[in-house]
């Protein structure tokens, strides 16, 4: 009979996802990770797998977290749907600026990173950028209809451009971009959205 595991596999996850988001894919050792989480190789290897298994799961997380988080932002009546979408953005530009350590977003970092060469993880940023893109779209789609957006433009091809600039704010952000600049990026992009 298999022993019950005598560790807190979230808070595992959670030091190895922090270990990984610092150094990158790459960068980071399975050693690193034994050191970070405490545990060590053999037992790594026991409950999730090689270093990449580890890499998928934590990073699958993330990209959960990442669109339940802005699923929950997004969410709710029309009539308030353009403040929930400036919010999020403003928030987007927020965030990234009080970065201190500009790690940025652990999915563009992934996705820059292993896409190229891993098939796993192209796929699984491709799928949360669309559900990304789905989340805008809809509260784009509430805006028009609460008249707050005009409502003969694509709200997909609209959130198609919130997405790439909230992913640009992140990049800059992460090259050292002023929180001003970022605030006025989103500002602007904001600004450019169609009015009724």
């Amino acid at each position: 009979m298999a022993r019950p595991r005598s560790f807190d596999e979230a808070a595992v996850l959670r030091a190895a996802r922090d270990k990984f988001w610092s150094s990158g894919y790459a960068g980071t050792k399975v050693d690193d990770i034994a050191t970070a989480t405490g545990l060590g190789k053999g037992s790594l290897y026991g409950a999730f797998g090689d270093k990449h298994a580890l890499f998928l799961r934590v990073y699958d997380d993330y990209c959960t977290e990442a669109a339940e988080g802005t699923r929950r932002a997004l969410s709710g009546p029309d009539s308030e749907a353009y403040e929930r979408l400036r919010e999020h953005a403003l928030g987007i530009a927020e965030a990234t600026a009080a970065d201190r350590d500009r790690r940025g977003c652990l999915i563009a970092k992934s996705t820059a990173e292993c896409a190229q060469h891993d098939e796993a993880i192209a796929a699984r940023s491709e799928r949360v950028f669309q559900e990304l893109k789905d989340q805008l779209t809809d509260c784009i789609a509430a805006a028009q209809r609460a008249g707050d957006i005009a409502a003969d433009h694509d709200p997909a091809h609209l959130a198609g451009l919130l997405l790439a600039v909230n992913r640009g704010i992140e990049a800059l952000g992460k090259g050292g971009s002023s929180p001003a600049e970022l605030h006025t990026i989103a500002e602007t992009a904001l600004a450019l959205l169609p009015k009724p």
